[in-house]
């Protein structure tokens, strides 16, 4: 069957991209080669427009096991001791349906963390929605923020692997293109997988789910393209998750990777079928036959391309050697999984697709999975920005301390979270030391003293200002949320969410922001492992800022040397570690809240500087000599402040002398508030000056009051008010 002319186009293909097909199969493909090379060639899985930046970045480090390339990364925290730690995107699914479109993105990255024979042991989401009291279109703001948790709460809560941490931020510039970005750490049990067609002869399983019209065109349709008023009704192209066939697949394929059954396995997400058969094939220089008619179906009557490139979930695909079929057959049995063989490895390099012994398709697999069209796309300067970073950047006009104090912890990207992260269960396995609400969450190893801090950060308002610098702040703050657990930041995963590439602005700023992460991670000596590019988050013209979620992955040696989020205990000394500017209100929460500026340039990155603390926080908690700590970073000092006495009840009194608004709210980097015994507040000053990190003693723990020496708030009021904003600003019920 050959497709009609123009049927390209309705797959996405450009007439260029159709060309080079037809070129590389020396004639016409068939509507299901086509098909395939519409989902494989698609910006989503390809990565067409973004490969040859992303080679930028750095990737390699004595820590590093595994880079970029295959389902996860993998880093050694500590001799023997590996995990794997992936981030992924799903936000164009999740705008067109909120509940399955943030559900199915959990699930597809604990498959990731899957495939590569690890344990999914916890998650994290990053956020975005736009502003849901004051935007335009805020009752679907909140329809959508209300599917989404769902989706997470609902997902996440049944396959048993807990939510433990995350950000959410509201602003309008998401509100038509919500960002869900998920990030999974996963523990090595037994031994490293990776997705390869090891083996001519080797038998090809699809284990799991069976196949159905769901999310065909979902990589290609909704992940690859602008939105405009018609997107509502593309539900058909959103997948439908089954978490209890997920918590199946995960036993039953960890069962089998312990066993040492397979020789590759990888997930089926984004492409269905067609990504791993090619992909594995790819990578082990082999060929692969799949014979589509064995696959098992949910709906009895489908094409072969319907079945190639639907995007179903909780499916996984493994490459099992004939001596050990059987074995892993029963073992799917036994979990009660459907497995079937549907295919082998052959000789040669290419991809053959058999339905009802007709050969359907025949492609090289290197044409599907490595050899895709790859674009350099213009670049330019976009010729607002300069009137943008010359405009007032706010913080010159004193405000009523009390009043933008109240405003700031009110407003809903800097109130508590709490209405959202109490849906998700962040106690299962008890591995969780510092779960939701801190500067990163910490997750003991299943048996060992070992823990793992992981967070997930981006700035996407300082990007926009200046994509460079606010790439920089945005690891420079992911690393310094995961120093200040005590834990030595290691690696990090990303999710680079931006506007359509073939703007040259949004080129401009992807490539100012790829820059950024890469001089940032150089310096500060944490590899990229891996992650995602979302393009097109743009609706009828109008992109999101440039957002790059950074997940930053740090290990500690003995949890109990960990320290808390908070102030500590009555009477504790209470230090600003760090040098403040007041000059760093570009892009602020400040500037944003209070005086509705947006301009300016954000602060300058401080890279030594976050060395330089981290070096300090991590040698204090090595000797217990904190009590507490937090990062200073949105809202800066005050907010930070705030934040450490709800989370520790407790209130302080600052006696640091005169203090004005610039001190208490200013943003910049490279400072922590941290908290110790009296009789440790010199070892601790010590310890910073030996590092050469400025400290400044604000005051003591105690009281019922938030005592800022110039106004005093009630510790409960205040903390009331911080709780109950983003469900006030959502209109939902709390209990």
């Amino acid at each position: 069957m050959t497709p009609s002319t123009l049927v390209h186009r309705d797959l996405g293909l450009t007439d260029a991209e159709y060309e080079s097909i037809r070129s590389i199969l020396e004639r016409d493909p068939t509507y299901t080669e086509l098909a395939m090379f519409s989902v494989m060639w698609s910006e989503h899985c390809s990565y067409k427009s973004s490969r040859v930046h992303l080679k930028k970045l750095p990737s390699t480090g004595p820590h590093i096991l595994v880079g970029p390339g295959e389902g996860a990364g993998i880093i050694e925290i500590a001799p023997g001791v590996a995990v794997a730690w992936k981030a992924e995107s799903h936000n164009h699914p999740s705008f067109v349906e909120p509940v399955n479109g943030a559900a199915t993105g959990v699930g597809g990255i604990v498959r990731d963390i899957l495939s590569m024979g690890a344990r999914p042991i916890a998650l994290l989401d990053s956020l975005r929605f736009g502003d849901p009291v004051r935007g335009q279109g805020s009752a679907r703001t909140r329809y959508v923020a209300e599917g989404v948790v769902s989706g997470i709460s609902g997902y996440g809560n049944s396959i048993g692997v807990p939510t433990v941490g995350g950000e959410t931020v509201f602003d309008q510039c998401y509100a038509e293109n919500p960002l869900v970005n998920v990030a999974c750490l996963g523990v090595i049990e037994d031994r490293v997988m990776q997705g390869r067609a090891d083996g001519v002869g080797n038998h090809v399983v699809l284990i799991g789910s069976s196949t159905g019209r769901d999310g065909i065109g979902g990589a290609s349709v909704l992940a690859s393209a602008t939105f405009d008023e018609d997107s509502l009704e593309k539900r058909p192209s959103v997948q439908v998750g089954d978490p209890f066939s997920e918590k199946l697949l995960i036993e039953s394929c960890l069962e089998l990777v312990g066993r040492g059954l397979l020789v590759g396995l990888q997930d089926l997400g984004a492409g269905g079928i067609a990504c791993p058969s090619s992909e594995m094939a790819a990578k082990a220089g082999t060929g692969m036959r799949v014979y589509v008619d064995r696959v098992h179906r949910r709906e009895p009557v489908m094409e072969p391309f319907e079945v190639m490139i639907s995007e179903s979930q909780e499916r996984m695909m493994a490459v099992v050697a004939p001596d050990h079929l059987d074995e892993v057959l029963d073992v799917c049995r036994r979990w009660e999984l459907d497995a079937a063989v549907i295919g082998e490895v052959i000789e040669g390099s290419r991809l053959e697709i058999v339905d009802g012994g007709e050969v359907v398709a025949d492609v090289p697999v290197r044409a599907l999975a490595e050899d895709g069209p790859v674009y350099e796309r213009p670049s330019a300067r976009p010729s607002w920005l300069d009137d943008l970073q010359r405009a007032p950047s706010g913080g010159a006009r004193p405000p009523d301390l009390e009043e933008a104090l109240l405003a700031l912890l009110t407003s809903p990207s800097l109130a508590s979270k709490r209405w959202i992260w109490q849906q998700y269960d962040h106690m299962i396995f008890l591995g969780t030391i510092a779960g939701p609400g801190g500067d990163a969450a910490l997750v003991r190893l299943p048996g060992r003293r070992e823990a793992v801090a992981i967070t997930v950060d981006g700035p996407g308002r300082y990007c926009f200002l200046d994509p460079y610098e606010g790439a920089r702040l945005a690891v420079s703050e992911a690393y310094r949320n995961v120093a200040v657990t005590g834990a030595r930041p290691l690696a990090i995963t990303n999710c680079l969410n931006f506007g359509d590439p073939e703007r040259p602005d949004v080129m401009w700023q992807f490539e100012e922001v790829i820059r950024g992460i890469a001089d940032a991670c150089s310096e500060l000596e944490t590899p990229v492992t891996g992650g995602n590019v979302s393009f097109y988050n743009e609706t009828t013209g109008r992109p999101i800022y440039p957002t790059p979620v950074i997940g930053m992955l740090g290990a500690i040696d003995d949890v109990e040397r960990s320290v808390s989020f908070g102030l500590g205990s009555e009477g504790d000394a209470i230090v600003l570690l760090g040098r403040s500017d007041p000059a760093d209100f570009g892009g602020s929460e400040l500037s944003f809240v209070v005086e509705g500026v947006i301009g300016g340039r954000p602060p300058a990155a401080d890279l030594p500087g976050e060395k330089a603390l981290a070096e300090t926080i991590m040698g204090a908690a090595a000797r217990s000599l904190l009590t507490g700590a937090h990062d200073v970073a949105s809202g800066g000092v005050a907010v930070a402040l705030c934040e450490a006495a709800f989370a520790s009840e407790a209130g302080f009194i600052l006696e640091t002398g005169a203090i004005d608004h610039p001190f208490l709210f200013c943003e910049s980097p490279a400072r922590a508030i941290v908290s110790c015994a009296p009789s440790n507040l010199r070892a601790v000053t010590e310890l910073a000056t030996a590092n050469g990190v400025a400290f400044r003693v604000l005051g003591r723990t105690g009281g019922t009051v938030l005592d800022f020496g110039r106004f005093q708030v009630p510790l409960d009021m205040t903390r009331s008010a911080f709780e109950r904003a983003v469900p006030d600003a959502l209109s939902v019920r709390v209990e």
